[in-house]
């Protein structure tokens, strides 16, 4: 099998998978509190250490949870904002942290604002130096999208934020373990991410990186949230000390990888800003992203569909909801990605030589059958503003005037 979907699920290191095993049946003999006494504390702060490490960050900082998306809500949710805040996030947010920033809305009655892009698809710096003020109160940005490659300049922003009052906020999740992350050159307060994609570690185990004025601005009281559990800590200490001893540059195998998709006839890589990663995200003319995934499964490669739920308010201009998503890490060879390219050509290739049914025997469409109407979801809608700003802002409920409602998706 060869394994392109460090993005959805990096493969363990054999030393994780066994420390995870020996440490769940350990569990499962003598219960998971013995377990906890065993490991909680030498083990919980060797991996802070190591997570510390590669973030470029204090381990005081380190909290482990089950994923980037509980850390970023146990965080965000404990925020005291109020009436007269701005929080800005931007079309690159992912459905779990934008539910996380919803939730912070309706509770707080701030307003919630989407940064625009550039027509090249990078996120626009200009506006948001223009526009940045004391009342902004808290800017999310995502470091890589989970639907497409593009890099967004975490480091650029946070220059412009630092004067300013605003707590900065950066989901490393498709990031970290195949770019180099640094929380401090990155001027966030909050640093999160999973430790299941390129870090290789068992699922279901995440971690935030925060700063003082993060710590000390959770003044709201909040439930605790739930701690990972013990063998996934010690499975994500084992992939994290073979990762610092395997990391490499993947310069050339991303590279590759994307020449592959771009020399595919009818393909079309979704390929927003200027900067990518080692995610390649495309689709095709002809074929769906759910057929492309499974043919490249029957021939023993492993890739990813992603679906536009993902990221709810990312609608790149004529890409389809769903797109095949390819990504690499230190792991994989140069084999890997040429094998890919003749996979997918294969497939291609035999798709065009399949005849087309006639039009009679093709199916009739079937008539729309009325069915019980949609739940009412909370409408979103822009404030007044100058024509030409671009951006769009996220109101609660009960919106304003009807005349000024717009849909979710940015102009």
């Amino acid at each position: 099998m060869i394994h392109l979907n460090p993005a959805g699920l990096g493969r363990m290191p054999g030393t994780a998978r066994d420390t995870v095993t020996r440490w769940a049946r350990h569990e499962d003999r003598y219960g998971d509190l013995e377990l906890e006494e065993r490991l909680d504390g030498g083990l919980r702060r060797a991996t802070h250490e190591h997570l510390a490490a590669l973030l470029g960050a204090p381990a005081g900082g380190i909290t482990l949870h089950r994923g980037a998306a509980e850390a970023f809500t146990a965080h965000a949710g404990r925020l005291p904002l109020g009436p007269g805040d701005r929080v800005w996030t931007t079309p690159y947010e992912s459905a779990a942290h934008l539910t996380a920033l919803y939730a912070l809305r309706d509770r707080t009655r701030c307003t919630l604002e989407v940064v625009p892009l550039r027509p090249d698809g990078d996120l626009d710096l200009e506006w948001m130096a223009r526009n940045i003020a004391d009342d902004v109160a808290l800017v999310s940005v995502t470091y890589v999208p989970a639907v497409c490659g593009i890099v967004n300049p975490v480091e650029d922003i946070g220059r412009i934020l630092a004067p300013h009052r605003c707590l900065y906020a950066v989901d490393a999740s498709y990031a970290v373990g195949q770019l180099p992350v640094d929380a401090a050159r990155t001027g966030c307060h909050l640093l999160t991410g999973d430790g299941w994609r390129f870090l290789g570690g068992p699922e279901s185990i995440g971690f935030a990186c925060t700063a003082p004025r993060m710590r000390d601005a959770l003044t709201a009281p909040g439930a605790q949230a739930p701690a990972p559990a013990a063998p996934a800590v010690a499975g994500l200490h084992a992939a994290l000390a073979e990762h610092a001893a395997a990391a490499g540059d993947v310069h050339g195998l991303t590279d590759a990888l994307r020449a592959a998709v771009e020399a595919a006839p009818g393909t079309e890589p979704v390929a927003p800003g200027r900067i990518q990663s080692g995610i390649v995200a495309f689709r095709h003319d002809g074929l769906t992203a759910a057929d492309i995934r499974r043919q490249l499964a029957e021939r023993g490669i492993v890739v990813w569909k992603t679906v536009a739920q993902q990221t709810p308010l990312f609608r790149p201009p004529g890409a389809a909801a769903t797109t095949v998503r390819a990504s690499v890490r230190h792991d994989n060879t140069p084999q890997d990605t040429d094998r890919f390219g003749e996979a997918l050509r294969e497939i291609l290739a035999a798709h065009r030589r399949r005849p087309r049914p006639p039009a009679a025997a093709r199916p009739a469409p079937l008539a729309a059958v009325p069915g019980p109407a949609a739940p009412r979801t909370p409408r979103t809608a822009s404030r007044r503003r100058p024509a030409g700003t671009g951006h769009l802002t996220l109101l609660p409920t009960p919106a304003p005037a009807p005349d000024t409602a717009m849909g979710a998706t940015p102009a």
